[in-house]
């Protein structure tokens, strides 16, 4: 019993400068990054990649200690470093243009030490960082505070859209709007933001619908920005400017660049092409039904039928060979993490920390939400990875960093006691 005890009160000494973190938001991470590690060996088990549902777990055990590391570490520490995380962030995808090399048509990767390093994916969390460090004295309730926002996150977010990766630049979109929206801006405001887009698309597919979504961004600028006929007038000049705009640049694209954007809605139209992707994907898991056909088992899977598998549709291999079941366990894990994500976003000590949380939280809904809609037929083939399922190197120790600084944020939020 003596024995028990001491052993029991070393355990607690050891685990002391980890107690106060949310163990649920990382052994849901850690058990996402297992699963990986075996769908993706399913789907590498017929190829000369085997070695990647390894490399994937080995990783993913680094990556847990860089979390737990990070979660030790004061994470407020990070507001006299904000402008040096802005300027490597910057710095190192301006390096990707001179250094880096060119895979699937983007210049994405820095070849370090016999590893293909993508930092596009670390200045996510550079870009989370930099934007909670501005808006933690400086909310945007004002126009000023937003444009600053969108300013300094133009830099990074033009430098990763001419590589071209247009998947990680809207999930650059995606963390700015989310923390903008904590950061207490005006609703109307992140809307007009995307109005533009929108306008586009809707212009060059349906023309009744962009008259109303004009009228109504008109409405908006009205009521929501200072000059209320200024602002209203300039809300619709720009919707009308991008619609025309948009036409002319879906005018400008290529046959096979306008199919990768819209034959989601119609893969059946060229079947062998733009659309086998998402075809394959939609019979395998289709074929998975309710439990699924087991791990291995998979004829999609293990028939090599689906190009890029073990990254960018990786869900398809779970709804094969885990079905309808596996699929829901997946998409409750994700919802787990967003819900503690949410829980420390709301508890945190200051407003750094909360924005931190929402910063993470808005990347890992975005990316979770377009590639398990991509794979499924819901949204455009875009190349965006599912967090801790797809195989990826630099995004899969991303995520563990950026859970490592959302674990630093709950295990200093009471303020230490002597």
């Amino acid at each position: 019993m003596l024995r028990n005890s001491i052993l029991g009160m070393r355990l607690r000494y050891w685990l002391q400068p980890w107690q106060q973190i949310d163990w649920l938001l990382l052994l849901l991470t850690i058990g996402l990054t297992v699963l990986a590690g075996i769908e993706i060996r399913s789907t590498l088990l017929n190829q000369d990649l085997t070695d990647y549902w390894w490399q994937h777990l080995l990783l993913g055990g680094f990556g847990v200690a860089v979390a737990m590391m990070l979660a030790r570490w004061r994470y407020e520490m990070l507001l006299q470093w904000k402008w040096i995380v802005y300027g490597l962030t910057n710095a190192s995808l301006i390096a990707v243009k001179i250094f880096g090399t060119t895979a699937k048509g983007a210049q994405s990767w820095i070849p370090i030490g016999g590893f293909h390093v993508q930092p596009s994916e670390f200045a996510k969390v550079g870009v989370i960082i930099t934007l909670a460090a501005l808006l933690e004295k400086r909310t945007a309730s004002t126009l000023p505070s937003v444009i600053k926002t969108l300013v300094v996150t133009a830099v990074p977010w033009a430098l990763v859209f001419i590589q071209p990766d247009l998947g990680t630049s809207l999930v650059f979109g995606a963390i700015t709007l989310g923390m903008l929206y904590w950061a207490n801006a005006n609703p109307g405001w992140l809307v007009l933001m995307v109005s533009p887009l929108v306008s586009a698309i809707l212009f060059s597919t349906l023309m009744p619908a962009w008259w109303v979504w004009v009228v109504a961004m008109g409405l908006i600028g009205w009521l929501t920005l200072p000059k209320r006929w200024l602002g209203g007038g300039l809300a619709l000049g720009v919707n009308l400017l991008f619609g025309k705009l948009g036409q002319v640049m879906w005018g400008l694209l290529k046959d096979y660049q306008k199919d990768r954007i819209t034959l989601f809605l119609d893969p059946e139209k060229d079947p062998l092409g733009g659309g086998y992707h998402l075809i394959q994907s939609r019979i395998a898991i289709g074929s998975g039904e309710l439990w699924g056909r087991g791990l291995y088992q998979g004829t999609q899977t293990q028939g090599g039928f689906i190009p890029e598998q073990h990254t960018d549709f990786i869900f398809s291999a779970v709804g094969e060979e885990l079905g309808f079941i596996g699929c829901i366990a997946v998409l409750i894990a994700f919802w787990l993490i967003c819900l503690r994500l949410v829980i420390v976003a709301q508890t945190a000590k200051d407003n750094f920390g909360s924005l931190l949380a929402i910063g993470v939280l808005s990347m890992i809904v975005f990316q979770a939400v377009v590639n398990i809609g991509m794979t499924i037929g819901l949204a455009p083939i875009t190349g965006i990875p599912l967090p801790w399922l797809s195989y990826g190197r630099s995004s899969l120790l991303t995520n563990f960093i950026a859970i490592g600084l959302v674990e630093s944020v709950v295990n200093h939020r009471q303020r230490f006691r002597f």
